[in-house]
């Protein structure tokens, strides 16, 4: 906690010392707190950009002007070349980097680093053994490494696995400490678990499903049984992870999650501690909610996902499928910011990655970089070059490249000396037969297009089957006229984006599939094509190859500026930051929200109490819980409320226990309660309290005499009409309202043909009638004015006293139900209305006593029990207000009329210590507190019960 303050402190100090300076910024900063989610983050991005530059004119006059551009290691996927020399140059950087942290934690220094602990599947080093506790470390360094290493803000640490299987403890123990010197923490895996997890669940299930390739076909029940294996497998190796992650995590850290291999730690990570910063980033492509729902194990994975503070993909059309399969397949709610479950927001967002542009475009100086340069001009000289760089991947649609790179030949027969296709495809899994044929396939086009096409001199088609040192790439980068991205389905494609920073000079023109991330953010510079329409590809490399100097010009400088701007180290921050900046929403949305029921200071209470009245809802309450994955499949199971079975023991001890009276108010009817209750001793309140009686004797109405319901009939039809027109929708005809539910229907459509129906509604049938619209979460109901179930309670106690069925005062009050926003008014009204003046502790006591004499000013206009109150400082709320707007503001004085000053002596004594409201899997509620489900309204009972004598 001193840290954290520490952190704060140096923040406001820093903000101090730079705001001053940054007066060339277009931001306000004249407010010193930013009030709004977009003003922090502006804020933060403004802090970023003045301490980044500070940072570089401090380098800069340290080296006397001389920078290594190249300190962090080699090309993002194409890795080859000398790998020593770089190894020693990342290593470096990376140390550096730690000596900046050392001595940023210097008492005179502005600001304290924060940690950040990154946890992906494979560390940024690759762990060789050379003897019995020594150790090789080589660098696989990626755009992820270059990204989180011009991070100034934070010291990160990485947490992954390290490529090699390590049984002894003595290798562990040795490898620990040499990745210790690189801040890597390893992650051990045994040989099985990574062929079953990271082979098997990760690259044979998730990574084609993720890239639309479809789920391996079951031809076989072993095939089942091994997908069981490698998904538990899965599970296991996410939650040694997690294990890592928890034995260096310190309060305060923030954890940054990677890709598909690790959608089950951030629920694993919240599990151990729930404070946890946590964000989730994917690399791949998401698919459609379709796609998606195909998983076997699709809920599961979603919801883990989910516990992340922050989930980010790289475009919009990912994280719009996100939401889309969170709302289609667990029916949340999707919304704007992300997925909200009961009150709990995870905010979803596009980051779209980058590359470090600075260190390509300066590479392009050096005089290697140069002499290849050079020498590909001499090779390539009198022809134009077209490019293309992938990895030997279905997902990469080489052969779909090489197939419209012929047909534009065939058409095109002046451009068959004149044009040559230079293609890098580095080999990947060759161990796997798909990949096998693919290479097969690939090299058989190739050398029928060059056998049909070329000389005895020249080839139209040059085919590499390996990877390129970093400065051969830039090179073949700058010579480049036209390069060609067909990616099938790519999460970003960074190739692209390279190429873009090498062409300073050449000025070359982008073909980009629009099926790559990357179309997203360069679309509107290059040609974006469909690689799949051949004929398509082939016209716009025509056009590329004869596009007027003045258009390619204007297309790569609108291209260079978002991939000089929108960089690695840019994504990076953009992120950490929104993450950061989630957290402060959550702990502002997390005050609003009611705590957890303090159970065993409730059951105190009752067991202290003398006269106890239990206020329950039904639905969502009492009923049994249906599993979200089964409610779509068994729609008449959940249609058919059933009283939970663990219930119906300790609610009939309850319920026999002459000190408490117990209430069931609900919105169903009357059948459907006395199904559930007819052999308890209990009240039952049907349709929002409009129908009450006692178990043992009959219905009486509380509807007043003058509620009209002339409008029923109309919005019957209108009812009729969309269900009759929406898929698995249905509509009740209760006696004083009608419900249409459209929560088993697919969710975009419910939400249209809602939206429809309101409208209709609200214009024609109900437009003049005295009717309340209550819209839940996947239903529209109409009901008369002022029908809510704190109106109810209301009356209903005043029947109960009218009955004389309370003997005594009564002193605890426990409401608890799963009620929709407008019935919450029942949790207010017990709750007291405070005079002017401080405010008083949540738990300070308030006590109520309402007596019935000759002397009560029984013709007031308060209405109810409230108006029976003779302590004048404190008064209840009332349905004063509510009697004023319906037809129901005479029936109390009717009620009064009927009672007399024999039924008792007083109604009420209630201690505000000795209410209890609680809301049952609503985080957003006017309760006092909380319960999460049905399952704990089941463990209180038979607490409840187990205490009585």
């Amino acid at each position: 906690m001193e840290s954290s303050q520490e952190n704060n402190i140096s923040r406001n100090n820093l903000d101090e010392l730079l705001i001053p300076h940054m007066s060339e910024s277009n931001y306000n900063y004249d407010s010193p707190i930013p009030t709004s989610r977009l003003e922090r983050l502006l804020r933060e991005r403004e802090l970023r950009r003045f301490i980044r530059s500070s940072h570089s004119n401090e380098e800069l006059r340290e080296s006397n002007g001389e920078l290594d551009t190249f300190g962090n290691g080699n090309e993002f996927y194409l890795s080859g070349g000398d790998k020593g020399d770089r190894d020693d140059d990342f290593f470096e950087q990376i140390s550096t980097s730690k000596s900046m942290n050392d001595v940023s934690e210097r008492p005179d220094d502005r600001v304290p680093k924060q940690h950040l602990l990154v946890v992906a599947n494979r560390l940024p080093v690759s762990a060789v053994r050379r003897g019995k506790d020594s150790w090789a470390l080589e660098i696989s360094v990626g755009g992820l490494v270059s990204a989180l290493l011009g991070i100034n803000e934070f010291e990160a640490r990485w947490i992954g696995w390290a490529g090699v299987n390590v049984p002894d403890e003595v290798g562990q123990r040795s490898l620990t400490k040499a990745l210790a010197e690189k801040r890597c923490i390893p992650v051990f895996l045994d040989e099985e678990t990574v062929h079953q997890y990271y082979n098997g669940y990760c690259n044979n299930i998730l990574w084609p499903l993720f890239h639309y390739l479809g789920l391996p076909q079951e031809d076989r029940l072993a095939t089942t049984r091994s997908f069981q294996s490698q998904f538990a497998a899965y599970k296991k190796a996410n939650q040694m992870f997690a294990d890592v992650v928890n034995e260096h995590y310190k309060e305060g850290d923030v954890v940054w999650c990677h890709d598909y291999h690790l959608m089950f730690l951030p629920k694993c990570l919240k599990e151990y501690n729930n404070k946890m910063k946590v964000g989730w980033f994917l690399h791949t492509p998401f698919p459609s909610s379709e796609i998606h729902r195909t998983l076997p194990s699709r809920s599961e994975l979603l919801k883990s996902v989910l516990a992340a503070d922050l989930v980010g993909f790289h475009t919009y059309d990912y994280a719009r499928h996100f939401v889309s399969a969170c709302t289609r397949i667990l029916g949340l709610e999707g919304t704007p910011d992300g997925v909200e479950d009961q009150g709990k927001l995870t905010r979803v967002a596009a980051f779209p990655i980058g590359i470090d542009s600075d260190r390509f475009i300066q590479a392009l100086e050096l005089p290697q970089v140069k002499d290849h340069i050079k020498e590909l001009r001499d090779r390539f000289s009198g022809r134009m070059v077209m490019l293309g760089v992938d990895r030997l991947d279905m997902i990469k649609g080489i052969p779909q490249k090489i197939l419209a790179f012929e047909k534009f030949l065939e058409e095109n027969p002046i451009w068959r000396d004149k044009v040559v296709l230079v293609q890098i495809a580095v080999p990947t899994r060759t161990d796997v037969p798909e990949y096998q044929k693919l290479s097969c396939q690939v090299h058989e086009i190739v050398g029928r297009i060059n056998g049909r096409f070329g000389s005895l001199t020249t080839v139209p088609i040059h085919h590499l089957d390996r990877s390129l040192d970093f400065h051969a790439l830039c090179a073949l980068y700058a010579v480049t006229d036209v390069a060609l991205v067909t990616s099938l389905r790519d999460g970003m494609n960074l190739v692209s984006y390279e190429f873009v920073a090498c062409q300073a000079s050449k000025k070359g023109v982008l073909i980009l599939s629009e099926f790559a991330g990357a179309a997203q953010s360069l679309g509107a510079g290059a040609i974006l094509v469909n690689p799949w329409n051949v004929t398509e590809v082939a016209a716009s490399i025509g056009y590329a190859l004869t596009m007027p100097a003045d258009e390619r010009e204007k297309r790569h400088r609108h291209n260079f500026m978002h991939v000089t701007t929108h960089t690695s180290q840019e994504w990076a921050e953009t992120f950490v930051s929104e993450l950061k900046d989630t957290i402060v929403e959550a702990q502002l949305r997390t005050r609003q929200i009611p705590p957890l029921l303090p159970k065993r200071e409730a059951i105190e209470c009752f067991l202290q109490s003398n006269n106890r009245l239990l206020i329950l809802g039904f639905n969502g309450t009492l009923t049994e819980p249906v599993d979200t994955q089964g409610r779509r499949i068994d729609q008449f199971k959940e249609m058919e409320l059933k009283l939970h079975p663990d219930l119906k023991e300790p609610l009939k001890k309850l319920c026999d226990d002459p000190k408490t009276t117990t209430i069931v108010l609900s919105g169903s009817d009357r059948r459907v309660l006395d199904e559930n209750f007819g052999e308890y001793k209990m009240w039952l309140a049907a349709e929002h309290g409009m129908f009450l009686r006692l178990t043992r004797e009959g219905w009486m109405t509380t509807m007043p005499e003058n509620l009209n319901m002339d409008w029923v009939d109309s919005v019957k039809h209108v009812f009729e009409y969309f269900t009759e027109r929406t898929p698995r929708s249905h509509f009740e005809l209760r006696e004083t309202s009608l419900v249409w539910n459209y929560k088993y229907a697919d969710v975009e459509f419910g939400k249209l043909q809602a939206k429809d129906m309101l409208q209709h509604l609200l214009t024609g049938p109900i437009s003049n009638a005295s009717v309340d619209v209550v819209q839940g979460g996947r239903s529209v109901e109409v009901r008369a004015v002022g029908v809510t179930k704190g109106a109810a309670i209301d009356r209903i106690l005043g029947e109960i006293v009218h009955h004389n069925d309370v003997k005594a005062p009564i002193d605890y009050v426990l409401c608890i139900g799963h009620f929709l926003p407008k019935d919450e008014d029942i949790y207010t009204f017990f709750e007291p209305e405070l005079p002017s003046g401080p405010t008083p502790t949540p738990r300070a006591k308030m006590v109520k006593s309402v007596n019935r004499t000759a002397s009560t000013n029984l013709s007031s206009g308060i209405s109810g029990l409230a108006s029976l109150c003779h302590k004048p400082p404190i008064s209840y709320r009332t349905s004063e207000k509510r009697a004023s707007n319906n037809a129901n503001g005479n029936w109390w004085s009717r009620m009064r009329n009927r009672m007399t000053m024999h039924e008792g002596s007083s109604v009420l004594d209630l201690k505000g210590d000795n209410y209890f409201s609680c809301a049952v899997g609503r985080k957003r509620s006017s309760a006092r507190y909380l319960l999460g489900s049905s399952a704990d309204v089941v463990s209180l009972f038979k607490e409840l019960a187990d205490c009585q004598p």
